[in-house]
């Protein structure tokens, strides 16, 4: 059974499917598209089941010859790094077309198609082996995520898309570049052109050579993640996004850099990553407490949560490359933890923005009297973006901190003051925009939470605690992957450093 194909194109089957549906009426439409977006996730709890634990290898692999002439195959895998970011996709997907039936109300048909088609293009990017392959599947992510912004999005939505997709291409076309090159370095050292993932890792580059392919693949990584300063397409792109659109942002899109930097940037080229730590470390701490500076001061609900991404995500490239093993799982488990808490931030400013139409925090104030569930729903998401122990996010900040300290002291000790002013801007936010009088009249009058939105939220949140408490399950699992890319890395970069 080709249970990851399966996977990988089950969502570009719904989407066409839902095309070919009529227009009229729209509630058929909407429970189409949520039956195609659970299709998915039901594979992926299979592949969870399938899976075994405790193994490092690639497991489940699927390949095909697909352009034999350059070496080039259809070949799928999965291990422990990418089983929970394709769970996380395929948890999150029919989440937001659930939410998303309160917010779209225009050419229904074509947006969840384009979703369903964006799912298909982020299952394949965590799942491909094939480096060519893997590069269809990053652009295929492009387009949609595109037309999301640029046809459903906020006043300014053109120029955003604009901004999304120039940046994401310049970095993506260099790492094409690099490659072409690293195939054709197989031609040259083996005899026949290749794109395998395995066929990359075995290959014998020299210092700049390495340097120069990690720059190229770093930077198309870093745009997506993205690191401090490539960020600045990141809050335009949030705020015109509708809300679907910034929680598949947040919660998926921008795992494809940190994912990238894991699977391919730092085991690919050891030896240049010792030499670009230092600066990679540094701008992870300097997005750390940037970010959460921004945050702070910003008017607007959707922006402050945009710009805890950076902070947060600074934290997961601050473990990467602090190449310990605590520090790498706390990071990968960290990618997951940010993909519900900050995924479930947007799809709670984008609830009470539904009711009120603004998303100014001045606007708000006194709405736990007035909507008392969705304050408490939104208690539990912010404090488990603050990292309160028995949430989610304490454990990912508490294992990358302890993992980056040793090689680390400065920045880690920098970086923590990350974990206190995400306190203080979140603590601060939702003291002004449910506690004290109300600020306007309006909102005495607003709904609280729906049944539908509930069903949205209650999942998230049950996994919130889930994951603080009970990591082991998640960890396990990530654990023996991790140490064979790290072994992997530290085999090539002992002789370098002996011989200096």
């Amino acid at each position: 059974m080709p249970l990851l194909t399966l996977l990988v194109f089950a969502p570009l089957l719904g989407a066409v499917l839902l095309a070919l549906l009529p227009r009229e009426p729209l509630a058929a439409v909407r429970r189409a598209a949520l039956v195609f977006a659970l299709v998915p996730f039901a594979l992926s709890l299979w592949l969870f089941a399938r899976f075994r634990a405790g193994e490092a290898d690639f497991q489940l692999i699927e390949r095909a010859a697909w352009i034999p002439a350059w070496g080039i195959e259809y070949r799928l895998g999965v291990d422990g790094v990418s089983l929970f970011l394709v769970l996380l996709t395929a948890f999150l997907t029919p989440l937001v077309v659930l939410a998303s039936w309160g917010d779209i109300h225009r050419r229904v048909k074509e947006f969840f198609a384009l979703l369903l088609v964006l799912e298909t293009g982020m299952l394949g990017t965590f799942l491909a082996l094939d480096l060519f392959l893997f590069y269809v599947f990053w652009e295929v992510m492009l387009i949609p995520m595109a037309f999301l912004i640029g046809v459903w999005g906020g006043p300014r939505r053109i120029y955003a898309a604009i901004k999304f997709v120039l940046y994401t291409m310049t970095g993506s076309l260099l790492m094409l570049v690099a490659i072409l090159y690293l195939a054709w370095q197989v031609k040259t050292q083996t005899g026949n052109f290749g794109f395998a993932y395995e066929r990359f890792l075995a290959l014998h580059l020299g210092a700049r050579e390495q340097l120069y392919l990690f720059a190229a693949f770093a930077l198309a990584f870093a745009v997506k993640v993205p690191l401090f300063p490539l960020h600045t397409w990141l809050p335009d792109a949030h705020v015109e996004a509708p809300t679907g659109g910034s929680v598949i942002l947040a919660g998926v899109l921008l795992k494809m850099g940190t994912y990238g930097f894991l699977r391919f940037a730092i085991p690919l080229f050891p030896g240049a990553v010792a030499t670009a730590s230092p600066v990679v470390v540094a701008l992870a701490v300097t997005g750390i407490v940037y970010g959460a500076l921004v945050a702070t001061v910003q008017p607007d609900l959707k922006k402050l949560v945009a710009y805890s991404s950076v902070s947060h995500l600074g934290f997961v490239m601050l473990g990467l490359f602090a190449l310990t093993p605590t520090a790498v799982s706390g990071g990968l488990y960290q990618m997951l933890n940010h993909g519900l808490s900050t995924g479930a931030l947007f799809l709670l400013v984008g609830m009470i923005y539904e009711r009120r139409h603004t998303r100014m925090i001045a606007d708000f104030g006194g709405l736990w009297t007035a909507v008392p569930v969705y304050a408490a729903c939104f208690l539990v998401v912010m404090l488990a973006s603050v990292g309160l122990p028995g949430l989610n996010g304490f454990v990912g900040e508490f294992l990358i901190l302890l993992g980056a300290f040793g090689p680390w002291p400065w920045a880690t000790t920098v970086a923590t003051s990350g974990v206190v002013l995400g306190a203080l801007y979140l603590l601060w936010m939702y003291e002004r925009v449910i506690f004290g009088p109300l600020a306007r009249p309006e909102n005495a009058a607003l709904e609280d939470l729906s049944g539908r939105e509930l069903a949205v939220l209650v999942p998230i949140i049950a996994l919130c605690f889930a994951m603080g408490l009970y990591p082991a399950p998640f960890l396990s699992r990530m654990q023996p992957s991790i140490d064979r890319i790290l072994a992997h890395v530290e085999a090539e970069r002992a002789p370098r450093l002996a011989a200096r």
